[in-house]
């Protein structure tokens, strides 16, 4: 029995019916009322299922919400199967396996209800014929849904709040269509939004989803979701997820403070999002997986990465596109992996990146247009087999590498520019191939083009300007090389493939004509086991060769005294008798361009031709090539370089790079860890040489307790002085059949006696940037006589001389 009253207001015309009557039970009064009557509840609990076959209006109280209660202890406290109205009501069920407020039927109107409950559904809507507008509604179910859409049901649903739910929050299933419009989903136990099966799809319209245990969005199993304007954040697992050819769309949404992916697609799913936000995201702020699952995302932003993990994730066959997006803030930016992966990205920003902007491995491909990367660690890294794709037009600045190509990744690079790299701009090695046509890098720290291990990339029209170490340094035979052109002049020590100005098509590259070229020690001498090595030439030949360096003076003789100790040991066991054990593993410390890398594999070449070293081959690594992107991957590479250089001499220049004053997230300490028990166990089979400048490496042999002892001596390179100079000069111009004329002698040594000796001074670099400048001046000067003489096309004089910095 009810404790209040009904009262019935009839609007029926007929005679025989009265204008109002009054009720003590719910059921009465629906019994007695017509379509289009009201039925005015009186303050208090109704424990009656009420079943509204009728279009009658139930009314609560007026100016006092939630005093009617509908309260029954079993059952389905409310089923409705017309188009009725419901308004100012509390409905509470106590069943867990029926729903508190069941739509069946009609167009009904739900108006101000709030819905308390430990029941299957807070409001359950089923069936083809159901279509609600449900508004200004709250749903508090800590035992179930907050509100489930089923079966071909549809409804409009506007204003309403689920406070709480044991499960999910709001379920679309079975075919149903519902619109939700300022709505919100918070505190729920399950998914926020949960929307399964093919034909089932939600509309959302600035809704919110928020504290949720669980992923806020679930689409799965071909159902469709379109959401504009909403907010899902404070998740406990993904913030969206599409799963087995689910279709969401999302406009104007902000996904942000989730833990783990803020959107996860999978197994042929499709998301299209457009002037979205993802940020504060634990994992990947957008991650796509599997053949046949597509992203698109235009005019986006990700940001603010809270976690160690890739912003767009994309692997095993899927597919994205960005375009006029912007990644920024994160540990690393896109991850493309896995062969039939591919990502299209347009005019968009990648900046604030800690690790690798992009990165493609495994087989994937990319393209890249008109987009620019700033502030990131690498700028591009493709690598494996298959791996590859197109940049075109884009902008990579203030990074410390580039791009870097390895492992036989093979991709093009149409007019990209690379501006202020720490290390290089383009770094191409381990099998890595590469098409670089257009190109350009200025103001690197390092070289402009680095390519090493024989890698076969070709250049086309590229160009270098204002790079500390050269413009181009092609460290074996390999790379093919058309029209380039550079402000810079090769490094000290370069290989086969130095540029000088002017580049033409040549396998190994050679200058145009009338451009000098330095003289390649690599070219000159065979690597050891190709038919004719260094053991071949034997030790006093390469020691005359380290004799013939310019200065070094004290170089030469710590060599040599180290070489006699080898060689003396040698034949004292020979003999029989006890040798000392020599420690073969060096630090070269000096500035750049002292012949550090000269000398290193002069060294290797003295200890094969002494039976030391199998091959005594060189292998240069930086950082680069060591340290990895994530947990494990640098104790690879690591390995992968040592094992390259089995035989020979592993020379790492710049080592002291591997562990930064301010490592912050790094992994090149686990780089020096595995580099020094792999000295350890494998003593006999690799020399160990790491460089760079002094104040650095003696910071370098602290960082780790075993890495001094591992190294025997320290070997100093010293600043090259204004005869030394004068010297390499003379050298450059009698190899290039040039003539130092009157004059011009002294000149140069008041040249380089004025020159700045700054960090940037390149020493024997200097010199030959010196001479390479003279020889184009002169080129200039002669160009102008209608018949130049001999004399003329050969003396440089002091006119030649380039203007001091």
């Amino acid at each position: 029995m009810a404790q209040g009253s009904v009262q019935v207001t009839h609007t029926g015309t007929s005679r025989w019916r009265r204008r109002t009557g009054e009720y003590d039970s719910l059921a009465a009064a629906l019994e007695a009322a017509a379509d289009g009557d009201v039925l005015s509840l009186a303050p208090g609990t109704y424990r009656e299922n009420l079943v509204l076959t009728r279009a009658v209006t139930l009314r609560g109280a007026e100016g006092a919400p939630g005093s009617v209660r509908i309260a029954p202890t079993e059952g389905v406290a409310v089923t409705v199967r017309a188009s009725a109205t419901l308004l100012d009501l509390r409905i509470e069920g106590h069943d867990a396996a029926a729903p508190a407020l069941l739509v069946e039927g009609g167009a009904p109107e739900l108006d101000g209800l709030r819905v308390v409950t430990r029941s299957a559904a807070g409001i359950e809507v089923r069936g083809v014929s159901a279509r609600p507008a449900v508004r200004r509604c709250v749903v508090d179910n800590p035992g179930g849904v907050g509100i489930s859409v089923l079966d071909g049901a549809s409804g409009v649903f506007e204003d309403c709040e689920v406070v709480a739910a044991g499960q999910s929050g709001v379920v679309v299933r079975g075919g149903a269509e519902p619109r939700l419009e300022r709505c919100r989903v918070h505190h729920a136990r399950g998914a926020g939004l949960s929307l399964t099966g093919e034909g089932s799809a939600l509309e959302a319209v600035g809704c919110e989803v928020y504290e949720i245990k669980g992923t806020g969005v679930q689409v799965a199993a071909r159902a469709a979701g379109r959401l504009s304007d909403c907010r899902v954040h404070r998740t406990s697992a993904d913030g969206v997820t599409l799963d087995t050819d689910a279709v969401l769309a999302l406009t104007d949404c902000a996904i942000h403070d989730v833990p783990e992916n803020a959107v996860d697609l999978r197994s042929r799913s499709v998301l299209t999002m457009a002037r979205s936000t993802v940020r504060r995201f634990g994992r990947n702020g957008l991650s796509v997986w599997d053949p046949g699952t597509r992203a698109e995302a235009a005019q986006c932003e990700i940001h603010e990465s809270t976690g160690d993990y890739p912003a767009v994730w994309v692997s095993d066959g899927a597919s994205a596109l960005l375009g006029s997006c912007r990644v920024h803030d994160v540990p690393d930016a896109l991850f493309v992996l896995d062969r039939g992966s591919h990502v299209d990205v347009a005019d968009s920003d990648l900046s604030g990146v800690r690790g690798t902007a992009v990165s493609v491995s495994g087989g994937a491909t990319v393209r890249l247009d008109d987009c620019r990367i700033r502030e990131a660690t690498t700028g591009v890294w493709f690598r494996g087999q298959g791996s590859g794709g197109t940049l075109a037009g884009c902008a990579i600045d203030a990074t410390s590498t580039g791009v870097i190509v390895t492992k036989g990744a093979d991709p093009v690079f149409e007019r990209c520019a690379v501006t202020s790299p720490t290390e290089a701009g383009f770094y191409v090695s381990a099998e890595g191939r590469g098409t670089f046509d257009g190109c350009r890098v200025t103001g690197s720290g390092g070289y402009g083009f680095h390519v090493i291990d024989g890698c076969r990339a070709t250049l086309t029209g590229c160009r270098t300007e204002r790079c500390a170490r050269g413009g181009y340094e092609f460290a074996e035979e390999g790379p093919v090389s058309e029209g380039c052109t550079s402000d810079e002049r090769a490094a000290a020590g370069s290989g086969a493939g130095a540029v000088a100005a002017v580049v033409t098509a040549a396998r190994p590259v050679r200058p145009a004509s009338g451009v000098p070229q330095p003289r390649s020690p690599v070219a000159a001498d065979p690597p050891a086991g190709a038919g004719g090595g260094a053991a071949a030439r034997g030790a006093a030949s390469v020691l005359g060769e380290l004799d013939a360096l310019v200065g070094l003076e004290s170089v030469k003789r710590e060599v040599r005294a180290l070489t006699d100790m080898i060689e003396v040991g040698r034949r004292r066991r020979e003999a029989g008798l006890k040798a000392a054990s020599v420690r073969r593993h060096l630090v070269f410390t000096g500035s750049p361009g002292t012949g550090k890398t000269t000398v290193a594999r002069l060294y290797g070449e003295i200890l094969a031709a002494l039976g030391v070293l199998e091959r005594g081959h060189l292998v240069e690594v930086s950082r680069v090539d060591l340290v990895g992107e994530h947990i494990g991957s640098t104790a690879i590479r690591t390995q992968e370089a040592f094992d390259r250089a089995r035989g020979g001499v592993l020379f790492i220049d710049e080592a002291y790079a591997l562990c930064p004053e301010d490592s912050g997230r790094d992994f090149g300490r686990e780089a020096i860890d595995t580099l020094v028990k792999l000295m350890e166990d494998h003593r006999d089979e690799v020399v160990v040489i790491v460089a760079g400048y002094t104040a650095e490496m003696e910071r370098f042999l602290t960082v780790n307790p075993g890495v001094a002892s591992r190294f025997s001596r320290t070997i100093t390179f010293g600043d090259y002085g204004p005869d030394e100079l004068l010297c390499i000069v003379r050298q450059q111009a009698e190899e290039h059949e040039y003539r130092i004329g009157a004059g011009a002698g002294e000149a140069l040594l008041e040249y380089f006696t004025a020159l700045p000796k700054g960090p940037a001074f390149g020493n024997g670099r200097t010199a030959r940037q010196t001479f390479e400048a003279m020889v184009e001046r002169h080129a200039g000067r002669v160009a102008q006589l209608a018949a130049p003489s001999t004399d003329d096309l050969t003396l440089l004089y002091p006119e030649d001389l380039p203007e001091l910095p």
